[in-house]
């Protein structure tokens, strides 16, 4: 298991998020997650976008890494989850597309994650 499924932010990555955003992502508004997220791949941020789960059991494995982080744990949940902020793969894959994105809401309602998204985004529990 990762150290991923520590459950809670450190006091010091809780801080950077109140002084530059005012809220942690648990309180966070749909526009201001949309622009921490965007921050986090500004700041350097790379994610896992490979290996791509192709079966029920390696995708059920990335949904165990994820199950228990806080929602606070943004940086975690991009990184497992392989997010991208553009369309991947030779077929182009993106948000869009997969049937966790509510298209109305720009939302990923994959209970593990339950974040906004941009249609053209993309991560690696991408599935139609």
């Amino acid at each position: 298991m990762s150290d991923h499924t520590n459950k809670e932010l450190s006091e010091a990555e809780r801080q950077a998020y109140l002084d530059k955003f005012g809220v942690t992502p648990a309180d966070a508004s749909h526009d201001i997650l949309l622009q921490m997220i965007e921050d986090q791949f500004a700041n350097g941020l790379k994610t896992q976008v490979e290996p791509f789960p192709e079966t029920d059991r390696e995708f059920g494995a990335l949904l165990d890494e994820l199950r228990p982080l806080d929602e606070d744990q943004l940086r975690e949940k991009l990184d497992i989850s392989g997010w991208l902020l553009e369309p991947y793969g030779e077929d182009q894959m993106r948000c869009q597309e997969c049937m966790y994105y509510l298209v109305h809401k720009r939302w990923c309602d994959l209970p593990e994650l339950d974040l906004p998204a941009e249609p053209q985004w993309w991560c690696r529990l991408w599935r139609i």
